[in-house]
């Protein structure tokens, strides 16, 4: 499949080519017959602060669908940042299963893709 393939490099290239992230985890993972892929990923920030990644996505004509994903920031000393998942535990939040926790709460939001993640790193992590 190659639009599987295309889309695992694509999350691979994202982080790659970010010269200030060291990627001390990445495991990707796809099954040519079955149009199924996962990655699960660790990287590390100049601060100290780190993402664990997990996705599961499956491949369905042109289209890939996250099946399961947890992206989970927290910062040097091990506090939450945020985590983005679709776990099904949160059944008051209107984009349920889809969902943000932060300090604050829980938070209702779109299905995230890695890109958007590493901006929302870079806003935190940047800020002027």
């Amino acid at each position: 499949m190659k639009i599987l393939r295309r889309y695992l490099d694509r999350l691979y290239d994202a982080v790659y080519s970010r010269q200030e992230i060291k990627i001390e985890r990445w495991l990707s993972k796809y099954g040519r017959h079955t149009g199924e892929g996962s990655t699960e990923a660790r990287l590390r920030f100049p601060d100290g602060s780190f993402l664990e990644v997990r996705e599961v996505v499956v491949a369905t004509g042109s289209r890939i669908e996250k099946l399961s994903y947890s992206y989970h920031y927290q910062d040097a000393a091990g506090n939450l940042i945020f985590r983005y998942d679709n776990a099904p535990h949160h059944r008051e939040v209107p984009t349920f299963p889809h969902h943000k926790h932060t300090p604050e709460g829980v938070f209702s939001t779109k299905v995230p893709d890695l890109v958007e993640i590493l901006r929302e790193i870079d806003s935190l992590l940047y800020q002027r």
